[in-house]
Parts: C-alpha cells; structure tokens; sequence
C-alpha cells in the first residue's frame, strides 16, 4: 500500500511563505549598500554586452579590453547629456538676479491674492515668511552638510556601477557556465532559456526606454519653445529623463516645469506648460511606449505600480527604477518554472514561452556569444 504524502493546511504553508518573504525583504535592505550598485551593474553589463562583444570579436580587443571600451562608451555618453544639462543650468545661473527679481514679483501677486481673497494681511504674511527663513537660515549648514554627503555618496555609487558593471562584462562567462553546472543537466535547458531571454528582453525594454526618453525629451522642448518658456531645453530634458521613472515621474516633471516656468514667465505660460507635459504623458503612455518599448514586458500595472512602492521603500529612488527590471525578471523565471507559473499570470504573462530544442541547447552552449 503506498504512503500517503502529508500535506500542510493552507494557512500553515501561506505563514511560511509570508516568513521567507519578509526575510528576504530584511536582507535585502540590509544589502542596500552593495546590491544596488551591483544590480545597476548587471543591467549596464546587459546593455553593453553586444557592444562589448563587437570590440572583442570584430577589433580582437582582449575580453578586459573590450569590457572597459564598452564601459568606457557609455561613460561618454552620460557626460554628453551632463554636460548639455550643465550648460543650461550654467544659463540659470548667470541670470540669477533676473530670477530672483521675478521670484519677488510673484510672491508679491500671490500675496495680495491671499489678502484680497482670505482676507489675511500683508504683516501676518510677511511675519510667516519671516519665521519660515529663519528657520532655513539656521538649518543652512546642516543642509549643505547634507547636501556635500549626498554628492559624495552619489560619486561613489557611480563608481561603483562602472566596477561592477566592468567585472560582470569581463566574467560573463563564467557566471553563465556556473548557472548552467549548478542547474544540473535535467534543467539546462531552463536555464538557458531563462538566461537568454532575461538578455534579450531587458536590452530591448532598457533601449526602447532609452529612445523613449529621447523622443519625449523633443517632443516637449519644441512645445516648450513654442509656448516660449524660457529655459525650455533644460525643462524638456528633465521632462525626458523624469518619464523613465514610470507613475511618479510625470507628477514631478509637471511641477517642476510649471513652477520654472512661472517663476520665469507668466502664469499663462506656467498652465501652458503644465497642459503640454500632460498632453505628452498621455500620448506617450497609449501610443509611442507601446510602439518603442512594445509588449516584451507585459506587466500587470496594478502590481507594476505596487512594485514601484515597495522598491521605493526598500532602495528609495533606485529602487523605482529597478523596481520594472527585477519584476520582468521576476516574470521570465516564473513562466519557465511549472511550480510558479501561476506567479507569472498574476504579473501579466498571458503567452507561452518557446523552449529549445536539444539541438538548440547543444549549439547555445558551444557558442561564446553569451
């Protein structure tokens, strides 16, 4: 007669999980510090591979060779777009006194709105502000205090990033062999598929998103410079830049440029400018994302906008950026694993993934494309 196999009630199997889940989420805030520049890196090393492996097979570089020009690239890039932003917030700067002028002005109307429509008087008014820049007087120090730290932090995130993002390209390989070892021959072939798609998939979203961003930054510095804001290449660069960060993103770059844009023009211009990043957003989200980046993440957005949450708790503003990767990661690992399918229906998986077949397997592993 054959054993029957005990099996835990429901709620008994639903603690465990619940247990492993804030454990994980435990160590993981703990490993804040490394993990994210380390994860950061790993999607870099995933953008750069194809360019790292054109220096390496096409110009015969030295695989560490072929890794730091890759890196190297890519770090032009990133100061070009620094230094377009620099120069722009260098044009601010040199006309400070006109901003603060027109700052004062505004403050001015706005006061004697405030007077004529809630009837409080300009001493009580100037008595608030008064009070409130004090306070931000005294707290000066600690605030630039705070402000060189988060600098210096920032540098040695970034540092970290390229080293990561440097070994990862100069070990791939190796990595790949040892997830394929540790699999065991049975899982392979998942394995492999995993890994390849997760390539793929990530490098497609990453660069789509990238493009993404290219195109709205356009898009709004034209409707900037037709309204005629003022620093409307600066603000239509941070409107393209912001729209990565999805959900939140376009809150921020809306505020932002209306409230530049008021404190440098007029109040028409300021509702202007705050109607075009609507109108942007909302053709961008039905129908320049789903043409750029299209569905090769297709997620579900209450649990995308969830995700974006609980990343932020977890790594704060990183942790919102990388929130979209990990959960497609996430995903990709969940179709191909029978036990977790149902995991990667709930986040928006509606397809069956392609398995290779034992031909393909034996050529994937024998090529160094990976």
């Amino acid at each position: 007669m054959p054993e029957k196999k005990l099996v835990a009630p429901f709620y008994e199997r639903l603690a465990l999980v619940l247990i492993g889940l804030i454990a994980l989420g435990y160590l993981v805030i703990l490993s804040k510090d490394f993990m994210d520049p380390l994860v950061f890196g790993f999607l870099f090393a995933i953008l750069l591979l194809p360019v790292a492996t054109f220096f390496e097979k096409r110009l015969r570089f030295p695989r560490g060779a072929a890794g730091a020009a890759a890196v190297v690239s890519l770090i032009g890039i990133l100061y070009g777009v620094m230094y377009l932003v620099g120069s722009q917030i260098g044009s601010i700067a040199n006309d400070w006194p006109m901003l603060k002028k027109q700052v004062g002005n505004s403050i001015t109307q706005m006061q004697d709105w405030v007077q004529s429509s809630f009837h409080v008087d300009m001493e009580k008014q100037m008595d608030y502000v008064h009070k409130t820049t004090t306070k931000l007087m005294d707290s000066g120090g600690e605030v630039i205090g705070t402000t060189f730290g988060a600098i210096s932090s920032l540098m040695i995130f970034i540092i970290f990033i390229i080293i990561f993002t440097l070994l990862v390209l100069l070990y791939r390989r190796l990595l790949f062999k040892f997830l394929l070892q540790v699999s065991g021959d049975d899982n392979q072939q998942t394995v492999f598929d995993i890994v390849e798609n997760i390539q793929k998939i990530l490098r497609q979203y990453i660069l789509g998103l990238l493009l993404e961003m290219f195109i709205v930054s356009c898009v709004a510095c034209a409707a900037f410079l037709i309204i005629g804001v003022k620093y409307a290449i600066l603000l239509g660069i941070i409107v393209g830049i912001f729209n990565i960060i999805p959900y939140v993103g376009i809150f921020s770059a809306l505020f932002l440029s209306a409230l530049v844009t008021f404190a440098t023009g007029s109040p028409q211009q300021a509702l202007l400018a705050a109607i075009s990043v609507l109108v942007i957003h909302i053709i961008d989200g039905n129908v320049l994302l789903p043409l750029v980046v299209g569905s090769k993440v297709r997620l579900n957005a209450l649990l995308s906008f969830l995700g974006i949450i609980i990343g932020e708790m977890i790594w704060g503003l990183s942790g919102m950026f990388l929130a979209i990767p990990m959960m497609a990661i996430l995903k990709i690992v969940f179709d191909r694993i029978e036990s977790l399918k149902p995991w990667g229906l709930l986040l928006g998986a509606d397809y069956e993934p392609k398995k290779l077949t034992g031909k393909q397997l034996k050529k994937a592993k024998t090529t160094d494309a990976t």
